[in-house]
């Protein structure tokens, strides 16, 4: 697990502006890891920073979770796939419609990232569920909306780790899962509701783990995710 063709981690770029994020990016390495740019800082820093990143060399997760009717989504898929990004989100609430039409968008590109849809967010309860409307448990709903990503040709969905093992026995071995809310056994929780260890979402058919401020809040980056990397290998 010394390269990013075969290190499951994402880093997720949680800064306000470019400076830090750029400066993270230069501490770590694209051999370690990819990195995910998000709302707040695409929002601050724009197109720019995601080319500087994948001029670094690195595998760039742009989740920006666009959900819109499917003409504006398959427009801005494809102002994402013109950046270099290696993978990019859709939120499968927007539909089978605007989820086909962001597959073929995508598909057309040159050199097509992958995409991948939004199910329940982490941060989601059930309680919050019956609120929306939404019926059933956050399982019910994430296995929904997988299996209708599924149908509509997208590579895979990013899900908690507390569903991953039933999205692998339910969608197969080829489906990717993105598995945010992974936190090393030390760290804290911060706002995140269903979490996991990076060995357990590992165990249970996560392919990819996005770990944000036990990395970017660390005195060390660089040590706190070579540490991870070796608990990983050593099973931890």
């Amino acid at each position: 697990m010394t390269d990013a063709s075969r290190s499951p981690l994402i880093v997720a770029l949680d800064y306000p502006s470019a400076g830090p994020a750029l400066a993270l990016a230069r501490r770590l390495s694209p051999e370690l890891c990819r990195l995910k740019v998000g709302k707040e800082l695409f929002t601050a820093a724009g197109p720019d920073l995601v080319k500087a990143l994948v001029d670094l060399g690195y595998s760039v997760f742009l989740d920006l979770k666009f959900h819109d009717i499917p003409h504006t989504v398959a427009k801005a898929c494809q102002a994402a796939a013109r950046l270099g990004v290696w993978m990019l989100n859709v939120h499968a609430l927007g539909g089978q419609a605007m989820l086909e039409t962001a597959r073929q968008a995508v598909s057309e590109s040159d050199v097509p990232p992958l995409l991948v849809a939004v199910t329940v967010l982490t941060s989601l309860t059930q309680k919050d569920l019956i609120r929306l409307g939404i019926i059933g448990t956050p399982a019910d709903a994430v296995l929904r909306w997988a299996h209708l990503a599924r149908e509509c040709g997208l590579d895979g969905v990013v899900c908690s780790a507390e569903e991953a093992s039933m999205l692998r026995r339910e969608c197969g071995p080829g489906f990717c899962l993105v598995t945010p809310g992974i936190r090393p056994a030390d760290a804290a929780q911060d706002d995140q509701q269903r979490v996991a260890t990076p060995a357990q979402a590992l165990a249970v058919g996560a392919d990819y783990l996005v770990i944000g401020r036990p990395i970017t809040g660390a005195t060390d980056p660089e040590q706190a995710l070579r540490k991870i990397l070796s608990d990983l290998k050593q099973g931890i």
